[in-house]
């Protein structure tokens, strides 16, 4: 393996940890706001795994907020009863960059598990599939998670399916150029290095929406 594969899966892992450590502390729960939350995960992770920055917005998103794609800025709301809420963080560890997400739900409404269970099955199937490639652009991997949403009966709600990562600070993702991100422009081959020949690492986001109920769930990990 590769250092810098060895190094950003090292991150990934510790990013992993911290989520587990926020599920078993019971941080997740009714009547606290998204920044609440938010602020709490930060504390927990400077306080275990020294983590102080984060190379993109943290995001903590509950009910009709999971609507809406990374870009947005919806208004802070309150964890409801039986909801379903995401996390969205870019933590840097050691000079390396994670980006993580995860769906949870609070209590026992079936359609939103069964959207958070289907977005993470959805994310793995992709990843599958893109590993039999040796060659593919990567407007042809948006389109194929695109037709996973609605293959299990949800609507695509990112404008992107993902990114490169790398050390810190990784390539520029400036919104304007789509050659660095999963996007239906963009018809360049993943599997192409970059300026200095190194192998280009990328992270696989989906996130499926339910317009009708007004809420969505998300999924993102590193693609290796």
């Amino acid at each position: 393996m590769d250092i810098t594969k060895q190094n950003l899966l090292q991150a990934e892992n510790i990013a992993i940890q911290l989520f587990e450590v926020i599920e078993k502390k019971g941080l997740i729960v009714a009547g606290k706001t998204e920044s609440e939350l938010n602020e709490e995960i930060f504390s927990l992770a400077k306080d275990l795994f020294s983590i102080q920055k984060h190379w993109h917005k943290r995001i903590v998103r509950t009910g009709e907020n999971t609507l809406f794609p990374y870009d947005a800025n919806p208004p802070n709301l309150t964890i409801q009863e039986d909801d379903i809420l995401f996390f969205d963080f870019g933590p840097i560890i050691e000079h390396w960059e994670a980006d993580l997400g995860r769906t949870y739900v609070l209590g026992n409404d079936p359609i939103k598990h069964k959207i958070k269970n289907d977005v993470e099955t959805a994310w793995k199937e992709t990843k599958a599939w893109f590993e039999k490639h040796k060659s593919l652009k990567a407007s042809e991997l948006f389109k194929f998670a695109k037709n996973k949403a609605q293959e299990f009966g949800f609507e695509f709600g990112g404008e992107i399916a993902g990114h490169l990562i790398g050390e810190f600070p990784h390539e520029d993702i400036a919104s304007d150029h789509v050659s660095l991100y999963v996007h239906p422009e963009n018809h360049n081959d993943m599997f192409e290095t970059d300026a200095l020949g190194r192998k280009r690492n990328w992270i696989l986001e989906m996130h499926f929406v339910d317009r009708e109920r007004k809420f969505g769930a998300f999924y993102e990990q590193l693609l290796v």
